[in-house]
């Protein structure tokens, strides 16, 4: 007989385990993908997989650690840019995009001492100026040619086909490792103490919560993430130009799919991510207008639906497949030990 009012502390329901399940699977078929699926379908999911990858770092960024930033765009070039010197110094292609993007998000260390120190729209408008600044450095570089850009010519030693496979898996490879390490994060205690930051920064300081470290860590891990995806646009593009790699409208995308599919969710960004990508396959070449209507349509998210249509799931029907946190539910020994049999069975 259940006891009323005892309740069980839960961090995984039955239904999350088998979407945790699932989406295993679902990185294996994609793992799978080039044995079935055309050059023209893979440079397709690479491009989506770029853009999952932006979401989720600037959800990660701002959404659970309270950090809005209009200047993301500054790790997505800087990455690349990195990759191409290291290619010019005689790195083979391929390590240099990993190593390249490991570089970018050291440099994030140094400015995120200068940027953490600010708060709010100071924050906000300063990591936009900051990444005009690195813009107008890379621009000094010869190897650039100042607006003119330049080419990773190296990857043309590679067959195109090999090539094209090798730049998908690598994007495979770095959102599913960005969004593991991103959920285990948010699981740990730096994840919820970025949360508690985010609520109230006075309190959590006055708990003990290193706010400076915390905020450090989750900032350079998003510009790992960014700068992940500036290499593999690079392996696709093959072109480097500063006004694009280093563009705000990055930025603008970022916000659009977090604000549309959900902020604050993992699922959020992935869905944004999916509907963004859509929208430019049909709407993509309306140029300008197109820009305007997707900054019109992520206001009207902003203002009608703030929590993006994956909150509005949520509301409706109490559904996370992912979920970063625990939660108290109504329950008995007797509970327990069902939920445990049906955990078991959904493992088996």
């Amino acid at each position: 007989m259940s006891r009323a009012g005892e309740f069980v502390v839960e961090r995984w329901s039955a239904a999350e385990r088998r979407a945790a399940a699932g989406a295993v699977i679902a990185f294996a078929a994609l793992a799978l993908a080039p044995l079935a699926i055309g050059g023209q379908g893979l440079d397709k999911l690479t491009t989506l997989f770029v853009y999952m990858l932006l979401a989720a770092m600037w959800n990660l960024l701002s959404g659970y650690a309270g950090l809005v930033s209009v200047g993301q765009q500054a790790y997505f070039g800087l990455g690349a840019y990195f990759a191409l010197r290291l290619v010019s110094f005689g790195f083979a292609p391929y390590p240099a995009l990993l190593v390249g993007a490991l570089g970018a998000a050291a440099i994030a260390v140094p400015v995120s001492i200068f940027l953490l120190r600010l708060r709010d729209g100071e924050f906000a408008v300063a990591s936009w100026v900051v990444a005009e600044a690195i813009r107008i450095l890379v621009m000094f570089d010869l190897l650039v040619q100042g607006e003119t850009g330049t080419s990773l010519i190296a990857l043309n030693s590679y067959d195109p086909a090999t090539r094209l496979v090798a730049t998908y898996w690598f994007a495979l490879a770095s959102l599913a490792a960005m969004l593991v390490t991103t959920f285990l994060l948010l699981r740990s205690r730096i994840g919820a103490a970025g949360q508690a930051i985010r609520d109230d920064e006075e309190a959590a300081r006055s708990l003990g919560v290193d706010v400076t470290r915390t905020r450090q860590i989750i900032y350079v891990l998003a510009a790992f993430g960014c700068a992940l995806a500036g290499v593999i646009w690079l392996a696709s593009a093959i072109t480097f130009l500063p006004r694009t790699n280093f563009g705000v409208q990055w930025t603008v995308f970022m916000l659009f799919m977090v604000l549309v599919g959900g902020l604050r969710t993992m699922e959020g960004p992935i869905l944004g991510a999916v509907i963004f990508f859509v929208l430019q396959e049909v709407f993509g070449n309306y140029g300008a207008w197109y820009l305007f209507g997707i900054g019109v349509v992520a206001v009207a998210f902003a203002l009608a639906l703030p929590g993006g249509l994956w909150g509005a799931v949520h509301a409706r029907w109490g559904l996370h497949l992912f979920p970063v946190g625990e939660r108290l539910v109504r329950g008995s020994v007797d509970a327990r030990v069902a939920r445990a049999v049906e955990d078991a069975r959904s493992v088996t």
